[in-house]
């Protein structure tokens, strides 16, 4: 294995270590609050990691909206995982060429880098109103790292057609 396939499987398990805590920790604080007679009070809290927040919606009736989620921030990172593992395991230069083809695409329909941008603009859009505040937890941080270092991984690699 070269060492650019070599760093680019590390950096693939790294991206799966940081995925995990990025699912299932808090991404966002919502709090909603109402003055009234010069006092403030909160009406509303929700907190929610992302798998919660598929799960809340399932519960609530929106299962393809939680379908997608689900499809987009779990699934195709999990399966872009399994086939560049099974990538850097082939020998074969056509089954190579055909693996990285097939990472590349799936990765094209990998949202996880679109669901980061829509819940920064979420939080943005939340501290825009008086009486909306909005906090980004420690799983919005662990997922936006799981985007950057599993495209970094990706850019690593090489494909079928650059090794021997």
């Amino acid at each position: 294995m070269s060492s650019r396939n070599l760093l680019a499987l590390v950096l693939t398990v790294v991206s799966l270590g940081l995925l995990i805590p990025g699912l299932s920790q808090p991404i966002l604080t919502i709090t909603a609050k109402i003055s009234l007679l010069g006092n403030e009070r909160e009406i509303f809290r929700e907190t929610q990691s992302i798998l919660q927040s598929v799960q809340r919606l399932r519960e609530s009736g929106n299962a393809f909206v939680a379908g997608l989620i689900l499809l987009f921030s779990v699934l195709v990172p999990v399966l872009k995982a399994l086939l560049f593992f099974g990538l850097l395991g082939q020998r074969a230069s056509s089954t190579k060429q055909r693996l990285f083809r097939m990472v590349q695409s799936l990765s094209k329909w990998s949202m996880a880098d679109v669901f980061v941008v829509g819940t920064f603009i979420a939080f943005l859009a939340a501290n825009a109103l008086d009486n909306l505040d909005a906090l980004l937890g420690p799983g919005f941080y662990w997922f936006v790292a799981y985007c950057l270092v599993s495209n970094l991984g990706f850019q690593v690699m090489e494909s079928g057609a650059e090794t021997r």
